[in-house]
């Protein structure tokens, strides 16, 4: 490359991230970057936070595609424009968050970023991979999402960009699954790190997969911090149905992964945390019907009962298998209640179910389980009960009854609960509920293990209406 191409790129890259990116991603490994059409799109977001014009901003896009370069390139040229800023950089681990920091000092230390920005110099004792400062008073400080902030913050009390928050896929894939891995995670950044900000013009940025409905992203976009985001959403299928990075996966390789792995590509390649269609379950697949068909069925009413009374709920499925080996759906009992209130509903429901029907509950573990379900069968004296413990997972519990499902072989009888259902269905695992499906995987358990019993044609009639 010429001299005065090499002077140029210089100064372009002083003016613009998209092509300090490059250029940097050029020096560093000496080869060329391979572009996408979202790469100058994220930049020029970034840029806007830099100019004050974002102060709270969610990107959304797949893994692998340059999200963490993109971003360390974002906090090294701001270190050029503004050497004094201030930094906190979180990741899901405290040695991922400390080898995008040093990977940022590295940047900054290179010869060709001092050709760019010459007045960024490290302090001589800036040795650390998590925490180093340059001689202007800036600071770079990364720490694993839930770790330790106190005495750090980010950004400079004046108008203009002075550093920022910048949270990097903060939750490992195989934890969005845990309602407490997710709750702890949010739980920090509203007690910890959102209070990290020096000044009100503290910008901070979200950027990352999806991985859950409500993850933190899902969390922050529906206003659980009670501030604005801008959102950026790359899917790797884009809306016209070509591949957003082709050179990284044709639009063929992505729709291999779709069908191999269908709630997972949703959430982390398509940025929608279930698929539409369904992921373990495929709704669409039911068949509705305005009656319960003609026949001797075999009866389970499934219970999950909710953990808490604030939010959850407690579920109880009317499964039925037919003569046909078939199952249908027939009703669903689904309500947010207490303890006294949902024992009253356990008995109202057993009464009009009949005594022919059995009635599965959950067994908590522990001596409290033991007795809550001696209090229980007591309380159904003279109705069908058995209750066991939940073993395994909730996915490993639901993919039996998911694949009867998905074949179509459920039906559902046709009623004003037949649309949350399906919805849980397919948000099922990565959904806010799964208390129906949980009584739906509870019933099917029993019915494909027992003999078939009959059942009195005038409850059947009685359920159909």
């Amino acid at each position: 490359m010429e001299d005065w191409q090499v002077r140029a790129w210089r100064a372009s890259s002083a003016q613009s991230l998209y092509r300090f990116s490059r250029w940097m991603f050029l020096a560093q490994r000496h080869y060329k970057w391979q572009q996408a059409r979202h790469h100058a799109a994220v930049c020029e977001a970034l840029e806007r936070v830099f100019n004050g014009q974002t102060k709270r901003l969610i990107l959304n896009l797949p893994p692998r595609y340059s999200k963490t370069a993109l971003v360390q390139a974002f906090i090294a040229w701001s270190f050029g424009h503004a050497p004094d800023s201030e930094f906190i950089y979180t990741s899901y681990s405290g040695r991922l968050a400390a080898a995008s920091s040093y990977a940022i000092r590295s940047m900054v230390m290179e010869p060709e970023y001092r050709a760019i920005f010459p007045g960024v110099i490290l302090k001589d004792d800036s040795q650390a991979k998590d925490e180093w400062s340059t001689t202007a008073g800036g600071k770079m400080y990364a720490v694993g999402a839930g770790g330790t902030i106190t005495g750090y913050g980010a950004g400079k009390h004046r108008d203009g960009f002075g550093g920022c928050i910048l949270i990097d896929d903060p939750l490992k894939a195989d934890e969005a699954r845990s309602e407490v891995m997710r709750g702890n995670l949010i739980d920090w950044y509203r007690d910890t790190l959102q209070s990290r900000v020096n000044s009100p013009n503290t910008p901070i940025i979200y950027i990352g997969q999806r991985l859950h409905e409500i993850d933190l992203a899902g969390w922050l976009l529906a206003g659980g911090s009670g501030e604005h985001w801008e959102h950026l959403c790359y899917p790797a299928i884009q809306p016209d149905g070509t591949a957003l990075w082709p050179e990284k996966h044709t639009i063929e390789d992505l729709r291999r992964m779709e069908a191999a792995m269908p709630y997972t590509f949703a959430g982390q390649y398509m940025q929608q945390p279930a698929p539409l269609d369904g992921g373990i379950f495929k709704p669409h697949k039911l068949e509705v019907v305005d009656a319960i068909p003609a026949g001797h069925i075999d009866w389970v009413r499934g219970w999950d009962f909710a953990a808490t009374t604030d939010g959850d709920w407690t579920a109880g499925a009317w499964l039925g298998r037919m003569a046909d080996g078939r199952f249908i759906i027939a009703d669903m009992v689904r309500v947010r209640e207490g303890p006294d209130d949902r024992d009253a509903t356990l008995r109202a429901t057993a009464a009009r179910d009949g005594r022919q029907v059995l009635i599965s509950i959950p067994q908590d573990p522990g001596q409290a389980g033991k007795t809550q379900i001696s209090y229980l069968t007591k309380m159904l004296a003279g109705y069908r009960v058995l209750s066991s413990p939940e073993t395994g997972d909730k996915i490993t519990r639901a993919e039996p009854f998911a694949a009867q499902l998905n074949v179509g072989n459920v039906l559902m009888l046709r009623a004003s609960w037949n649309e949350a259902l399906m919805d849980e269905m397919r948000m099922f695992p990565n959904g806010s509920h799964d208390d129906q499906i949980d009584a739906l995987s509870r019933a099917f358990s029993h019915l494909i293990g027992r003999a078939p019993m009959q059942i009195d044609k005038a409850i059947l009639r009685r359920m159909a209406r």
